[in-house]
């Protein structure tokens, strides 16, 4: 008999979110794996019957929504009668991300289901960046990672740091906590024979404040180099008032869907990504994956992957170093050829899909076999 595995999004996020943003395909291509190895998924969204139009590129993936368009507290509040029947036959849950997770505990103990509870980023850690420790967003944040992390029977993270804040945080959950790292189509994410264009640099990301873009821009309008922005964000509108493309020498592409990434990051020098912090950065992976030289800040999430003139470039994230470390590598071909084949190589044999996909199986098959 098929495992059944239901997923929770992310609370207010749907299927036509992650298709806005360029990151539907990318989502998916784990759970299209596991439906390849036996398993059946289910996914619980939070969009209205816009989302079961996406049938056909989910690939059997099985879709949970608010068909009945119900006003959004009222859906949350009616979801586990709402995907009664599927909950009730599912052989474990699964979360996406910590908003929302409660939801996904509330079902796990309704039902008496195993819950994985999976987050790519800790939720606290930017909310009290954000909007600083003693903030309600703050202090929910915690207080839903304390309450799931604790009741439920495996925990995953992306990185070794959020392992050893929960370890540290909340007692218990040192036997159950499993680091499985986002992954990369390393098929799809490939070094291509194209020419990189040597005045051009890329940016991939969202246009908030923790990315720093606006270091970025400074810093490769001042050489006379082009950048080109991939995302969007609260900042594109100031941001693009005050870099205009008139010139060329801006690129505001907006969201691009994460196949066509490849085609940028295979014709731009190097990829830059100078965030004050990240979690596990996948854009930085798959440029990495594609042998882009990368230049990365010197900060949480980032320094974690990047290990300087190895496998990428480190600088701080002020205007001038970020300036240097551009001039750096543009003008050593050499070091641009070695630190782009160091991360091909790194990607493979770190974050391939293959590889990430038997660790899930371990953490899944352990989760069932508990219960």
């Amino acid at each position: 008999m098929s495992t059944r595995l239901v997923l929770f999004f992310t609370r207010g996020v749907a299927l036509r979110t992650w298709s806005m943003v360029g990151m539907l395909h990318r989502e998916i291509a784990l759970y299209q794996r596991l439906i390849a190895r036996g398993y059946e998924v289910s996914f619980i969204t939070y969009g209205d019957a816009t989302d079961l139009s996406y049938a056909s590129e989910l690939g059997g993936i099985r879709i949970l929504c608010n068909h009945s368009g119900l006003a959004p507290q009222r859906y949350e509040e009616e979801l586990l009668m709402i995907h009664r029947a599927e909950l009730e036959n599912a052989h474990v849950i699964k979360t996406n991300q910590m908003c929302g997770a409660d939801a996904a505990l509330k079902a796990a103990q309704r039902y008496n289901k195993p819950l994985i509870a999976r987050c790519g980023y800790m939720w606290s850690w930017n909310a009290e960046r954000e909007h600083g420790f003693d903030s309600a967003i703050a202090t929910e944040a915690r207080r839903v990672e304390e309450t799931v992390f604790s009741a439920a029977r495996k925990v995953v993270v992306t990185a070794d740091a959020m392992r050893s804040d929960v370890v540290k945080r909340i007692p218990g959950t040192d036997s159950r906590i499993a680091v499985i790292p986002n992954y990369v189509d390393t098929g799809l994410f490939r070094p291509r024979e194209t020419a990189r264009d040597k005045s051009t640099v890329v940016f991939i990301g969202r246009l908030a404040p923790e990315k720093n873009v606006q270091s970025l821009l400074e810093a490769t309008l001042s050489l006379g180099i082009s950048l080109v922005v991939i995302g969007e964000g609260r900042l594109r509108p100031q941001l693009q008032e005050m870099y205009p493309d008139g010139d060329g020498r801006v690129r505001w592409e907006g969201n691009v869907p994460n196949h066509k990434l490849p085609d940028y990051l295979n014709a731009a020098m190097v990829f830059a990504l100078p965030s004050h912090y990240e979690g596990h950065p996948k854009v930085l992976i798959e440029a990495m994956a594609c042998g882009v030289p990368v230049l990365g800040g010197d900060s949480p999430g980032i320094r974690n992957l990047v290990e300087h003139g190895v496998n990428g470039y480190l600088c701080g994230t002020d205007t001038m170093s970020i300036r240097e470390a551009l001039e750096e590598l543009l003008k050593n071909p050499a070091l641009r050829e070695k630190i782009g084949r160091n991360a091909r190589e790194f990607a493979v044999k770190n974050y391939s899909l293959d590889r990430i996909l038997d660790m899930e199986l371990a953490v899944l098959e352990e989760a069932v076999a508990d219960k």
